[in-house]
């Protein structure tokens, strides 16, 4: 089985948490849904984090999507915090970065962005919380080409393929010309421009009601790529913890060969 890292970021407050939840819940990970409120989310782990309200430490929970495994990395989001948070971005294959819809593109949002491109990091976009009259589509949407990049794209399962591919086409030249001449593009050339960070695909919803986190999960099924690793062993440490008898762990992810 082919393997993913995919990490989930965002400024505090945006839902990230909740839609860690929503996907662990519908790729049948979990069986009941926790909530920040309830102090009963399955990634915060520690009293502090239930207490609070935030993710402090970043933590790991594995679960299949299609054919693949997949690793998600919850991160904080609280900016007191942001060391921990880029520890994780150096073994990521993909990441989800969460905006909420009410609040839109923030100060930390625009860092955290600036990470992703520093690490070179393909990013989907999840905007949350459109269930609330807060939130307003075309304002969120002006607000991430305006203020990340104008290569954000939305790719909600609902919107007219067609409409979809002309604005991906626009996000550059080599999808230009295949548009130009086939009308259309194919889900290979989707997923090579999202890979090279030519596109970043954007999908809108409601974690706390489930809202498009299913759609969400099959425009990540669709449109990643697996990684391809040397066969010399190599690997990357992105965290040091200790277990409850005090046992000093190192987390790692194999980037080539085995470790036994």
């Amino acid at each position: 089985m082919e393997k993913l890292v995919i990490g989930i970021l965002a400024h505090v407050d945006a839902g990230k948490t909740t839609l860690s939840e929503g996907i662990l819940y519908l790729t049948g990970k979990i069986r009941k849904l926790g909530r920040v409120d309830h102090k009963d989310a399955y990634l915060d782990t520690y009293n502090l984090e239930r207490e609070r309200g935030i993710t402090i430490f970043s933590k790991q929970a594995e679960f299949e999507l299609g054919n693949r495994g997949i690793t998600l990395l919850d991160t904080p989001g609280h900016v007191d915090f942001s060391t921990e948070m880029e520890r994780t971005l150096q073994v990521l294959d993909y990441a989800i970065l969460v905006i909420s819809g009410s609040a839109g593109v923030q100060g930390h949002t625009e860092t955290l962005w600036k990470l992703l491109e520093q690490y070179r990091i393909p990013t989907f976009v999840f905007i949350n919380k459109m269930d609330l009259d807060t939130a307003d589509y075309d304002t969120v949407l002006a607000q991430l080409k305006s203020r990340l990049s104008d290569s954000c794209v939305d790719f909600s399962f609902d919107r007219d393929a067609a409409q979809r591919d002309e604005e991906a086409a626009m996000c550059d030249e080599s999808l230009m010309e295949a548009f130009l001449e086939e009308g259309v593009l194919t889900q290979e050339q989707l997923r090579h421009a999202v890979v090279h960070r030519q596109i970043f695909p954007c999908f809108f919803g409601s974690a706390l009601k489930l809202e498009g986190v299913e759609e969400f999960l099959d425009g990540i099924q669709a449109y990643t790529v697996d990684p391809v690793y040397p066969k010399e062993f190599g690997a990357k440490v992105y965290k040091i913890s200790r277990d409850e008898q005090g046992n000093r762990l190192t987390h790692l992810k194999v980037t080539g060969g085995t470790l036994k």
